[in-house]
């Protein structure tokens, strides 16, 4: 996998809370916001505002099973906007 795209998995991956911005991604490794684009779509298959959101949705997943976590508390912890688009968003992942 390019270096770049897995420079930006970390960064998401270090707080799922945090939303960055394609810009602001794009700053990181160099790049245009339209390359980081294609180049983060065509190494994973997904935009990598899809790509965060499979990354919560996955840790929403585990948090649920593994703990006794109240679906408010996993959405602050997932860094999801609200419980309607996470409970959405869940289902839709699942």
């Amino acid at each position: 996998m390019d270096r770049r795209v897995q420079k930006i998995i970390l960064l998401m991956e270090e707080d799922i809370r945090k939303s960055l911005t394609l810009d602001e991604m794009a700053q990181v490794v160099n790049l245009s916001p339209s390359h980081l684009y294609h180049l983060f779509k065509s190494e994973t298959g997904e935009s990598p505002r899809r790509y965060l959101k499979t990354l919560r949705m996955r840790r929403a997943k585990e948090l649920l099973e593994t703990t006794f976590m109240s679906i408010k508390e996993i959405v602050a912890v997932t860094g999801t906007n609200d419980g309607s688009h996470f409970v959405r968003d869940f289902k839709s992942t699942g």
